[in-house]
């Protein structure tokens, strides 16, 4: 339920409610606005009818509305206001729009510092680069490991790129939280729930991929994992999902994007890569992807794709990407958003 406060209700006010909630086995979630204190109320829902009227006549609340959306934290019945999530330099959910690139893999030291400085150069903000890499076969490249993150850590310091890396099991995210400023989630894990809990209790933003063959219910319902745990910088990304089409590697489901801005307050960026699977569809659909309003984009650059050790088909040069880049401005000054 969400309990809204009175305007300027006091801070033992706002204390009483919290704890009052806390007696009836709910967990109090306050969000402070500019103008009030709303207070959601994360529960089994047990005995609602009696606690929404006990919560009413409590000093300093206005009103108590149940929530509807079975996506508690994440939706925007009880946060009306957009997630802005502040890494040094720049935000992800206000009016920039951040693009991440990189390989698929980190493979080699002077491919992740070559992409790594183009792609800096070019007007990205973050480095995407996998040092574990989930396959669909056991006997494809699975990634560095941790010299992987070595190599993603010198790239950034030597560009100030931020890192965004995947994390695939739950065993490492304290080495992985040494090194990258943004874990991703990959699709194959986005239901990996003990993976989205224990993400749920670091402190750095966490972008979590749609499943290939989720709703958005489902999709919202993994984030309300990881927000329920205490993290509340959760991206969501849509990177396309399986249907009949065989053309395109997946299917990107750009109406998605305006649909979870409806039912979330969570910023979302699209990939292109993997939404399309095909290196000359990524421009047109990144344009898209500004053109219905998504915050950001998560591109695959490599400097050799031809050599690439995954995902080589749906890589940019450095030089194609620049080339989206300044396409991309062109549609976010339209949108009212920059770089």
């Amino acid at each position: 339920m969400i309990i809204s406060m009175v305007p300027k209700a006091t801070k033992e006010q706002i204390e009483h409610v919290c704890e009052k909630i806390k007696s009836f086995g709910y967990t109090a979630h306050p969000i402070y606005g500019e103008e009030r204190v709303v207070i959601g109320a994360i529960g089994d829902g047990k005995d609602k009818d009696h606690v929404i009227s006990v919560m009413e006549s409590v000093p300093g609340v206005e009103s108590v509305i149940p929530i509807l959306q079975p996506f508690k934290l994440v939706g925007r019945e009880l946060k009306k206001d957009k997630t802005i999530i502040k890494i040094d330099g720049f935000t992800i959910g206000g009016d920039q729009f951040v693009v991440m690139a990189g390989p698929c893999s980190v493979e080699y030291r002077e491919q992740i510092l070559t992409t790594a400085e183009r792609v800096k150069a070019a007007g990205a903000k973050v480095l995407r680069g996998g040092a574990y890499k989930p396959r669909t076969s056991p006997y494809d490249f699975q990634g560095l490991e941790e010299e992987g993150l070595k190599l993603l850590a010198e790239a950034r310091e030597k560009t100030g790129l931020k890192i965004i890396t995947e994390i695939i099991t739950p065993e490492n995210i304290e080495l992985v939280n040494d090194y990258t400023d943004i874990f991703q989630v990959g699709a194959r894990n986005m239901q990996n729930f003990a993976l989205l809990k224990k993400l749920g209790k670091v402190k750095k933003p966490v972008m979590l991929k749609r499943g290939m063959m989720s709703t958005l219910k489902e999709f919202l319902m993994s984030a309300e994992y990881i927000v329920s745990q205490g993290n509340s910088q959760v991206v969501l990304c849509e990177r396309g999902i399986r249907t009949f089409e065989t053309y395109t590697r997946n299917t990107l489901d750009i109406s998605a994007v305006p649909a979870l801005q409806q039912l979330s307050h969570l910023p979302v960026i699209v990939d292109p890569s993997h939404g399309t699977g095909k290196r000359s569809l990524i421009a047109p659909v990144s344009k898209a992807a500004v053109a219905v309003g998504a915050d950001g984009l998560i591109v695959e650059v490599h400097p050799n794709p031809e050599e690439a050790y995954s995902d080589g088909q749906q890589s940019l040069l450095p030089d194609e990407f620049e080339e989206l880049m300044k396409g991309v401005k062109k549609y976010l000054a339209v949108e009212g958003k920059s770089l």
